[in-house]
């Protein structure tokens, strides 16, 4: 077919130019019209040729295209052909096999991990920057770098940017620490958030207290909790001849601009940290012994930005809740969580429930009035009808994710009309926001 096509393409050719040329020879002899001619014969030329070549190329074309069909279909009935002789050579073997050695369908492993850790019933510290001014250094920290109070577009309240260069951030006073107890608080990495940042708990040295410590390892003893970018980092540190005592975890790391809610539980020398519903760390003998910390700080080196905290609680660990509920008849909680004025639980609440449904669970006469109480800001109206919804929730949670019979709760609110402190600093008013369990 190439030759015969090949062969009509160049007869047509031929045909065009002899056509062309004879035209040439019968034109007017005077030479401005033999140029004209002349022109007029190239582009005629030139247009012959053109159209021979393209008239080949579309020749070529479905001729290879038929050839390259024709061989992809061969291939697709080959392919389909082996495929077919596959699957009966391997029906063929799975029937010829002993049923015993038949693979059973491979089942994926799956693991769930909750909060597992109950707040104590006493507030020990409590900052949210609520008494600082937007853009002042905030009262109650000092620190040798820059820093300021802001307000942020993902989240309410007041939030604390440690934006200095290779600076330390020191709670002015001194905290003391039980051997057991829950550090809580949120915090807002910003877009350029690179080597992390410390918190630091330590002893101050008796001997040199200094209100503002820069040094690497502050105190007689501390301990070193890295929040970085990709993982966390601990290391109990003590003398220089003891050696350090340290943790890594690169689990769920705290997201960049997102708000994270970072939880750390202390139990004596045992260390957990958890963040995004699961415990992320978990080191049983992460500080040295006989240590007892009184100082808190934030500290960074290497890193140009720092993120934004808030909301920085720490509470009392693992009050008895059984003894709570059973002998006193009454139990105050600080370790059900909500957002500032909503009345949804929050999922790190799940340890506390968990052990008042254990109680009840293990005590089927037993019956609970649930009340929900607030500090004093804002309307009195308006405190009153979000405790009654607190306390409708918590209700709801412990008959939907612990099956409680909800015959045996009943809720109420109190608002602020109970305090157990003046609602005067950030640390009092965090008393007042509390549910109490009170046994019928």
């Amino acid at each position: 077919m190439i030759t015969k096509c090949g062969r009509a393409m160049a007869l047509l050719v031929c045909l065009l130019l002899t056509g062309t040329l004879l035209n040439a020879q019968v034109v007017d002899p005077e030479e401005v019209v033999k140029r004209q001619a002349t022109d007029r014969t190239n582009s005629g030329i030139e247009r012959g040729v053109d159209e021979g070549f393209n008239q080949i190329e579309k020749g070529l074309g479905k001729l290879l295209g038929k050839k390259k069909q024709k061989a992809g279909e061969q291939n697709e009935e080959e392919a389909e052909a082996e495929a077919s002789a596959e699957t009966e050579s391997g029906a063929e073997e799975e029937s010829r096999r002993p049923p015993s050695s038949v693979t059973p369908a491979r089942q994926k492993l799956e693991s769930a991990s909750r909060y597992d850790f109950v707040p104590g019933d006493q507030v020990l510290f409590f900052e949210d920057f609520s008494q600082d001014g937007i853009g002042d250094f905030p009262a109650l920290w000092t620190s040798n770098g820059s820093g300021e109070v802001k307000t942020v577009n993902i989240a309410s309240g007041k939030w604390f940017h440690m934006n200095g260069e290779d600076a330390v951030y020191c709670f002015a006073k001194k905290i003391e620490f039980p051997d057991n107890f829950i550090i809580e608080f949120d915090i807002i990495p910003d877009g350029e958030y690179t080597d992390g940042i410390t918190l630091t708990l330590y002893a101050e040295n008796p001997e040199e207290p200094q209100e503002l410590n820069s040094d690497l390892y502050p105190g007689t003893a501390g301990l070193h909790i890295t929040i970085k970018k990709e993982g966390w980092e601990t290391k109990g540190y003590a003398s220089v001849d003891d050696a350090w005592l340290e943790g890594q975890a690169v689990r769920n790391p705290v997201l960049i601009e997102q708000v994270n809610h970072v939880i750390i539980w202390v139990q004596k020398r045992r260390v957990r940290i958890y963040h995004q519903g699961a415990k992320t760390l978990d080191v049983p003998t992460n500080i040295h012994a006989g240590v007892k910390f009184d100082r808190l700080r934030f500290s960074g080196w290497g890193a140009y930005s720092y993120p934004m905290i808030s909301n920085f609680q720490i509470t009392t660990a693992s009050p008895d809740t059984r003894s709570k509920l059973l002998t006193e008849g009454k139990l105050v909680s600080y370790g059900i969580s909500f957002d500032v004025n909503k009345a949804a639980v929050k999922p790190e609440s799940y340890g506390t429930l968990k052990s008042i449904a254990d109680v009840l669970q293990e005590n089927p006469g037993m019956n609970l009035s649930i009340i929900g109480h607030t500090d004093s800001d804002g309307d009195d109206t308006a405190n009153l009808d979000l405790s009654k919804r607190r306390a409708e929730s918590v209700k709801n949670e412990l008959i939907k994710t612990f099956g409680i019979e909800a015959a045996r709760l009943e809720t109420g609110g109190a608002g602020e009309s109970q305090p157990l402190a003046a609602n005067d600093t950030p640390a009092n008013k965090a008393k007042n926001r509390r549910v109490e369990f009170i046994k019928k």
